[in-house]
């Protein structure tokens, strides 16, 4: 699984830091300071949480093939 942050977007919010803090590192002004990253194994379920934490949903999840799935895709239903 891949983490990718619209990082331009953020404002500043740290709900994604207050779920895990070592995966979503925050700048001296309090934003995201990552564009992203590989998610360990061990540690998907916390990066998933800190990115549906993120009111503006400036936080993509990708699973292995790359696709998206958070925050959802409009008019696509996974089964």
């Amino acid at each position: 699984m891949k983490i990718r942050i619209e990082r331009a977007q953020c404002v500043g919010n740290a709900r994604c830091f207050a779920i895990a803090e070592d995966l979503y590192p925050l700048d001296d002004e309090g934003y995201i300071a990552t564009d992203g990253f590989e998610v360990p194994a061990d540690r998907e379920r916390d990066a998933k949480n800190g990115a549906r934490a993120c009111p503006e949903r400036i936080i993509f999840v990708n699973d292995e093939t790359g696709q998206q799935v958070w925050p959802p895709v409009e008019g696509l239903t996974r089964t």
